[in-house]
């Protein structure tokens, strides 16, 4: 009996760690972003903005992109490192860029190559974890495409509130 119960226990250490390596994360869906997307380009374009948007998930995958017409191409890269990197650094990079002006270790996030810090990405978080990321670019600024990129995670109820 008590190799039965013995052998019957050791099964069941052994099965757990199978069931352990696997973990449900929440994700950006295509529709999530595509509404974030089309937000933003409502948001700045009501205030005569053009803008290019980008919105990335959680692997930093591009899920959605818009760019309003006459828009300079260099804006859609502009939009992708943005998202990029307030997915990478988990931090919304209007905050990085002031950070990195007052702090010599955190100016040399300007080196890594895909990194920029520039105000417009946002991470997107639900229950405060990141989903995934928003960027915007060619709003006229970085205030200006930090707002846009703030406005669009109104359409998502599911999406906590970033503290500007």
């Amino acid at each position: 009996m008590k190799a039965l119960l013995f052998g019957t226990t050791l099964l069941c250490l052994l099965a757990s760690p199978a069931q352990a390596q696997l973990r449900k994360v929440n994700d950006i869906s295509l529709a999530a972003a595509s509404k974030l997307a089309d937000t933003a380009m409502a948001a700045c374009q009501a205030q005569g903005r053009h803008i290019v948007v980008t919105v990335l998930d959680r692997g930093g995958n591009i899920v959605a992109v818009q760019r309003a017409d006459g828009v300079g191409p260099h804006n859609t890269d502009a939009s992708r490192r943005k998202a990029y990197t307030a997915l990478s650094t988990k931090n919304d990079t209007q905050a990085l860029a002031v950070a990195a002006r007052g702090n010599p270790d955190m100016a040399n996030l300007t080196t890594v190559p895909e990194l920029l810090l520039l105000g417009g990405g946002l991470p997107l978080r639900t229950k405060g974890e990141v989903v995934g990321a928003i960027g915007v670019a060619g709003g006229g600024g970085a205030q200006q495409d930090r707002a846009c990129a703030h406005a669009a995670l109104a359409a998502i109820p599911e999406l906590d509130s970033p503290t500007l």
